[in-house]
């Protein structure tokens, strides 16, 4: 965008929380390439927002205050004397939307062009191409939108997501020692339905309130996230809802942006009793590597006697050598209070 480059070198205060019961701190805004750059006073990297996806909460008044599209919890506050910054990304937005068709016009053109591609074929090939063409266009506001959905039906069985203080700060410091490929991707820690950890669409995952409370090393819920990290990469879970979901599912996420209640309630359930599907031992080993974390604890978690998992423990990629800690002593233990006891 041409528009970008006149603002390159324009920085910014301003006051950002990632959610709603975090406090404000003080941060540094700059433009980057398409993307609103929010670092701490370290020049630390603590958020990326699309510009494509930014959305002002207060219109034509100021102080003028920001958030993701679809997330209002996370905000950024900026001064009144911090006018050429809002100029700037008010003038950036208004090209933004100057180049993003009409809403209607683009699900009538995606249900048509849909239409038109399968037309003729197999019915067996339809639902298949319907909903990898589904899952290709849906964006990750929506996929993370799909997945706070499921989690509020999720939460019918679990009860809410712990959230002692200390824990939470905890728990998102390990969201960030352990991305996922594609972004931050938060956890939550909830008391009971869940075997051991699950991911959602969008990048969420749920884990057991055991896997931080019954072991003594972090290392183990560690593994758990990474091979629920690894599992979304090789099944994509909006895939796997909409293949639970069937053909309609997939239609109606192209033209109306939405799942329906039955599909959400039918799918929340499958994942609280369905099994997990294994990962072949090479993607498991090659996970551990790429996120810096030992496999051995994982292993005997899963196996005590460490007889069905040795390659796992044989193949530890970190055997010899001392990878980064997932958590200090001091957050390890304030993650395994984040349930209140």
């Amino acid at each position: 965008m041409t528009a970008l480059s006149e603002y390159h070198r324009l920085e910014a205060s301003g006051l950002w929380r990632a959610s709603l019961e975090e406090q404000r701190s003080e941060v540094i805004v700059s433009i980057g390439d398409a993307t609103l750059v929010i670092t701490d006073m370290q020049d630390r990297a603590l958020a990326h927002w699309s510009l494509a996806a930014v959305d002002r909460a207060n219109p034509g008044v100021t102080p003028a205050i920001y958030h993701p599209d679809g997330d209002p919890g996370e905000t950024l506050e900026l001064a009144e004397n911090e006018d050429q910054m809002v100029e700037a990304i008010e003038k950036l937005r208004a090209a933004i939307a100057r180049q993003r068709p009409h809403p209607g016009r683009l699900r009538l053109v995606m249900l048509l062009a849909s239409m038109a591609a399968v037309a003729g074929l197999a019915v067996f090939w339809l639902p298949d191409a319907t909903r990898r063409h589904a899952v290709s266009v849906v964006p990750d506001v929506k996929r993370t939108e799909i997945g706070n959905a499921l989690f509020e039906r999720i939460q019918n069985v679990t009860g809410p997501a712990c959230r002692e203080a200390g824990g939470r700060d905890a728990l998102m410091r390990l969201a960030r020692r352990l991305p996922a490929p594609g972004g931050a991707g938060q956890l939550a820690v909830v008391r009971g339905g869940v075997k051991d950890a699950v991911a959602l669409p969008g990048g969420t995952i749920l884990l057991n309130r055991g896997l931080v409370e019954d072991y003594e090393d972090p290392d183990v819920v560690a593994g758990y996230i990474v091979a629920e990290r690894l599992r979304a990469q090789v099944n994509d879970p909006l895939d796997d809802l909409l293949a639970h979901g069937g053909l309609w599912s997939s239609i109606r996420l192209l033209t109306t942006g939405a799942l329906d209640e039955e599909t959400l309630n039918a799918y929340a359930e499958y994942l609280l009793t369905g099994e997990r599907p294994d990962l072949d031992e090479d993607v498991l080993l090659k996970g551990f590597e790429a996120w810096r974390v030992r496999s051995t604890p994982y292993a005997y978690a899963r196996d005590i006697s460490g007889e069905t998992t040795l390659p796992l423990i044989e193949a530890d990629p970190y055997a010899t050598a001392t990878p980064e800690p997932v958590l200090s002593d001091a957050n390890w233990l304030r993650l395994q209070g984040i349930c209140g006891g």
